[in-house]
């Protein structure tokens, strides 16, 4: 019976120490000289985004060839995982825990989506893992002081519409009709329409809505055109904007359309023909990088960026998508240029996320960033151009 007594008391001993140690190897794993560092990525490779995170895990594959071909970083090999979220929000979050407590990985680029990315903010927070979000959503990175671990790299939503704001305004238009998709990018923008309109004159006198699945819009496009709106405003991505550009077309419909910078990549293109012909928004300027004068800060990097992925992906591949994924990992391989040698994982999270808040003046694709406490965006005014789709083609609306 003593002897039962004996190693029970050493069992719960030792359930008592087994309980003690912290969950995850943050705290134990130590990179040394010469480690692989490991950065996760998560995007829509597959699903109704994917047009957009294709391009984006084939710019990370691009730039791990060139990183590790140029010897790595500080003689540490780049290795990016990269796990595809479908376009769901639980699938996302799932793999982005498998990032931080499998792969353990230094930091997270992406996702490709603002839904998915507000997903997972609190994953990453409660984790202490940096993330550099490739969506556009401004919730993304504000408020600030609950976004300690959280950057993101393309143009804000907000940006965007105080462009196309600012177009209608001065083409004298006062009344707009929205059609937005019900997804957390289109949700997040349609806030935004609405409570900005006023500020430009405008009145929304019609609001739409759709979702993502849906294959027809005709009949929201039916009520807009019984209203005395003078323009459309959709805010969705290629896929479903390219539905409302035909169904307006099929409808006959004569004001024009106005559309996200969710729709800066040729599948809207390919998708909507000649209904996207007179289709206007607002985009980074690699789409019409080649009317830039010689002296815009940008267009040497952006001329490099297109040579580069169009000799591996095809003439015409490029997209605005991609090169969120470029600025994305520019700037986690920039932080992690200043790591020591032999500290933890979870330092050097910490010291990648310092690091990235410490950017000055980077030249990236969607713009020039100089992140701070106060701003984990960063980008500096002018970073959109307002773009006009003609014959098929890019047209700036200088």
């Amino acid at each position: 019976m003593q002897k039962y007594l004996k190693w029970s008391v050493m069992l719960v001993l030792v359930v008592a120490l087994i309980s003690l140690v912290p969950m995850g190897c943050a705290q134990e794993t130590v990179i040394e000289e010469g480690d692989t560092y490991k950065v996760g990525a998560v995007f829509d490779l597959t699903g109704p985004t994917s047009n957009l995170g294709v391009p984006e895990k084939n710019t990370v594959d691009m730039m791990v060839d060139q990183i590790n071909d140029a010897g790595g970083i500080n003689g540490h090999p780049l290795e990016v995982i990269v796990w595809d979220t479908e376009g769901d929000n639980d699938k996302c979050a799932l793999m982005a825990t498998r990032l931080i407590e499998q792969d353990e990985v230094i930091a997270i680029i992406g996702p490709t989506r603002s839904g998915t990315s507000l997903h997972i903010l609190d994953t990453v927070t409660t984790a202490d893992i940096p993330l550099v979000s490739c969506a556009a959503s401004i919730k993304i990175v504000t408020p600030v002081g609950e976004r300690y671990w959280i950057f993101k790299t393309p143009q804000t939503d907000k940006e965007a519409i105080t462009e196309i704001y600012t177009y209608l305004q001065s083409a004298n238009v006062s009344n707009i009709a929205l059609i937005t998709d019900t997804s957390g990018f289109g949700v997040a923008g349609r806030d935004i329409l609405i409570a900005d309109a006023a500020d430009y004159g405008l009145t929304v006198v019609d609001d739409q809505t759709f979702d993502n699945d849906d294959t027809s819009m005709q009949s929201q496009l039916a009520h807009i055109g019984g209203t005395d709106a003078e323009a459309v405003v959709c805010w969705s991505t290629d896929k479903e904007s390219a539905i409302v550009a035909l169904d307006m077309q099929t409808l006959h419909m004569g004001i024009p359309l106005y559309c996200s910078h969710g729709i800066a990549n040729m599948a809207f293109i390919t998708a909507a023909g000649d209904a996207a012909n007179g289709v206007i928004f607002p985009a980074g300027k690699l789409l019409i990088v080649d009317d830039l004068p010689a002296d815009d800060p940008q267009k040497d990097v952006l001329m490099q960026y297109r040579q580069d992925y169009e000799a591996l992906y095809g003439e015409g591949t490029m997209s605005t998508f991609g090169g969120h994924a470029y600025d994305a990992l520019s700037m986690v391989v920039i932080a992690l240029a200043g790591l020591d040698e032999g500290i933890t994982l979870s330092d050097a999270r910490t010291a990648v996320r310092d690091g990235i808040e410490q950017i000055t003046y980077f030249v990236g694709i969607s713009g020039i960033f100089t992140m701070s406490p106060t701003d984990h965006l960063g980008m500096e005014p002018g970073s959109l151009a307002m773009i006009e789709i003609v014959d098929g083609e890019w047209t700036w609306l200088k």
